[in-house]
């Protein structure tokens, strides 16, 4: 992945707990995905490379010191394994799921490294704090695309 995920996409959970990735975006997980739970309550879905990168970075803190074993329990221990299915879905974990308030309709936000997968008044209540924090970032709505 060269470019970095972006944008946002509608998408719906089905009754089985599976979300389709982004048709622009299924090439990258051919090789499978990896999910886990973000510290704000969506659901990330990264490459198997990014999840690699991501968790050697976490692992930075040595695991002799406890604040380093507790970031690899949140971020490695919390982490599921994904694989498409033919229609380009991946099944979030129950779990997950829960915890991310994510039933039938769901936005995917590209967030450069990972996918995330938030509950649309989640996310709704995200942007805007992040729109409120950032003086750069354009204050009217963004559209969705």
């Amino acid at each position: 992945m060269s470019t970095g995920f972006r944008g946002l996409y509608d998408h719906t959970v089905d009754d089985r707990g599976r979300v389709a990735i982004p048709a622009r975006y299924r090439q990258e997980f051919l090789t499978g995905a990896v999910v886990s739970m973000s510290r704000e309550g969506s659901v990330q879905v990264y490459t198997a490379a990014g999840f690699d990168e991501k968790s050697s970075r976490e692992a930075s803190i040595p695991d002799t010191i406890r604040s380093g074993r507790r970031s690899r329990r949140r971020f490695d221990a919390l982490s599921f394994d994904a694989e498409l299915d033919r229609q380009g879905r991946i099944l979030l974990p129950q779990r997950f799921r829960e915890a991310a308030g994510l039933r039938g309709p769901v936005v995917i936000a590209g967030c450069r490294e990972c996918l995330e997968i938030w509950d649309p008044d989640k996310w709704d209540s995200e942007l805007q704090a992040a729109q409120e924090q950032s003086e750069d970032f354009p204050t009217e709505q963004v559209s969705e695309v």
